[in-house]
């Protein structure tokens, strides 16, 4: 029954073929891209090949229907049915997945169960898609900040055996300048990353080539149009969106279930690669058979085993050569599974000595976060992704304006944070580290943003300050504050009338302010200083109550300054009677 089930995988996976070449072998390589497939190899999909979309659709397909690895899950899964998904580092080979790959892929999880609850995105079909598109990102040959080195790309999409598809990029992602070729660990072409790309680890970038970045956007793309990826009619429609073949969906969706039914963490670049194409030439048989092909019987010289994976078996070292020529050597036995080393597995995450987290509004912090991981047995562990992100409404940001960024341990085991901006508003926040799949460990650290402070305010000028019953004081109020002798911008400034000097008792009559519209407030609260440290007060106005007031100045630091207001009326002026003139004659003497 196995043998039966395993030839029709087989003759599944063969006759789509379009007559195409195989494609290059996923390796680590030198090069500057490590390509998918090269030559002419069909899509999977009868529609696509010489389809002319130079506007960069091909039915919407976020891969532009190009080859994948139709590679099928072995027979025996990773465990038996409804067991954990965070299995230990045993059992065959094909359910383990690279550490920052299976990393991705549940970090898209979380993050379209916050935005989309409603798609119920699974990681395992991010898995699943990941597998048969670049084989978990080449086995998980991927730098520090989850980017494929050497970049991953799909063969030039010029019609020869795949769609036409003309440049839309200008070779910005794919470097080609003359047709597009599905790029990065998720396979966009351009134009479809262009409209979903992500900057899933915060580096301000959308890279296609970042598995982060490429695992939330295939996330983000599957959840398109409503879908709730729960129901099995929405799942095939969205997996038939990223490459619209039958073939594609069952090869999909094999591995899907696969999956589902446990894997486990592998270290990074030592994943199983894949090794066959989508629509590869047939291998030709040594012998001629009536009906080539079609299986056994008798008269019928059985054909060499294919190159794909043999279920519960190890995969082929590479694809079959363009034109055939593949090998007919038996498929070797899979090797015993090894456990992971406890060197090699997460144990805990500690605080590497950070110490408190304080700055003022708008300066830099002094402290940065810094975290240690360790191993099973308590060592230091290396090269583990570690996530943080700051929370908060402070608005404070890591240098380089990022809210989250993941940095991944160094030889002895700690991972520093980059150095936090404070915003201007003042209160308090934290930074959250996170690191591990499966169980991931979390310390979170608290910090402040204090206001910007001054310990000395005063008058730019001596000025008396008066004005008439009724009226509007003519010279405004220009004050000045320091903090440590150099200007202090940006400090909050409280104004108050009030009725003694140390500003005890607020004052309800005599000068006022105006607020929005135009009623009279004898209090501001949302005055600051400006980038000289200079604070210009609003208008003044006087009430019919003569006298001499107060107005008390307090800024965010303890300093304050009193100044005096005089209301009183103006005093007439009685015009003087001219002298008498000397030099006039006499009066007359009277009669």
């Amino acid at each position: 029954m196995a043998a039966h089930i395993r030839r029709r995988l087989r003759k599944g996976a063969t006759t789509t073929a379009v007559a195409a070449a195989a494609v290059a072998a996923l390796a680590a390589s030198q090069a500057p891209a490590a390509t998918l497939a090269d030559g002419s190899a069909g899509s999977g999909d009868p529609k696509a090949a010489g389809e002319d979309t130079a506007s960069g659709e091909t039915d919407g397909a976020a891969t532009g229907n190009s080859p994948y690895y139709t590679d099928l899950p072995p027979l025996v899964t990773p465990d038996r049915p409804g067991s954990s998904s965070d299995l230990p580092a045993a059992g065959s080979a094909e359910a383990g997945i690279p550490a920052s790959v299976l990393a991705a892929y549940k970090q898209a999880e979380r993050t379209v169960a916050t935005t989309d609850p409603s798609c119920r995105l699974p990681w395992q079909l991010l898995a699943a898609i990941g597998k048969v598109e670049s084989g978990q990102a080449r086995g998980g040959r991927v730098d520090a900040n989850g980017t494929a080195s050497p970049r991953i790309l799909g063969p030039a999409l010029n019609g020869q055996g795949f769609a036409l598809i003309r440049d839309t990029d200008g070779g910005a992602y794919d470097g080609d300048a003359v047709h597009d070729r599905a790029v990065g660990p998720m396979q966009f072409i351009p134009s479809t990353w262009a409209s979903w790309g992500q900057d899933a680890n915060g580096d301000g970038r959308k890279d296609p080539n970042n598995i982060y970045d490429a695992a939330l956007a295939a996330g983000r793309y599957l959840c398109a149009n409503d879908r709730d990826l729960a129901l099995a009619a929405d799942l095939d429609k969205a997996v038939l969106s990223y490459n619209r073949s039958s073939e594609y969906l069952r090869t999909v969706r094999s591995w899907f279930s696969y999956y589902q039914r446990g894997t486990h963490e592998i270290p990074d670049g030592t994943g199983t690669l894949p090794s066959t194409p989508s629509t590869p030439t047939p291998t030709p048989t040594p012998t001629p058979s009536p009906r080539p092909g079609t299986g056994s019987g008798p008269g019928v010289t059985p054909s060499p085993k294919p190159s794909s994976s043999k279920p519960g078996g190890k995969p082929s070292p590479g694809p079959s050569k363009p034109g055939g020529g593949g090998s007919t050597n038996p498929t070797p036995k899979p090797p015993t599974p090894k456990p992971t080393p406890p060197s090699e597995t997460f144990g805990s995450l500690e605080n590497a000595g950070t110490g408190p987290l304080r700055a003022t509004a708008g300066q830099e912090f002094d402290e940065r976060v810094s975290v240690l991981a360790r191993n099973a047995v308590g060592a230091p562990l290396a090269k583990v992704p570690v996530a943080f992100t700051v929370t908060g409404d402070t608005g404070t940001l890591f240098a380089g304006g990022r809210k989250t960024v993941t940095i991944r341990t160094g030889t002895d085991g700690t991972a520093t944070a980059p150095k936090l901006q404070a915003g201007e508003k003042a209160g308090e926040f934290t930074v959250t580290a996170v690191a591990g799949s499966g169980r991931p460990r979390t310390l979170t650290y608290a910090a402040t943003v204090t206001a910007r402070q001054a310990d000395a305010i005063a008058r730019t000028d001596e000025k008396a300050l008066v004005a008439a019953p009724g009226e509007k004081f003519a010279d405004a109020v220009t004050v000045k504050a320091t903090y440590k002798d150099a200007l202090a911008a940006g400090v909050a400034v409280t104004a108050t009338m009030v009725k003694d000097r140390p500003g005890v008792i607020d004052n309800d009559k005599g000068p006022y302010f105006k607020d929005a519209d135009g009623k009279p407030v004898r209090t501001l609260t949302t005055l600051t200083t400006d980038a000289d440290g200079q604070l210009r007060l609003p208008e003044i106005f006087a009430d019919g109550n003569e006298g001499t007031y107060l107005l008390r100045l307090t800024t965010e630091g303890g300093a304050s300054v009193v100044i005096e207001l005089t209301v009183e009326a103006p005093q007439e002026t009685v015009p003087e009677e001219p002298a008498p003139d000397e030099t006039a004659a006499p009066d007359a003497p009277k009669p």
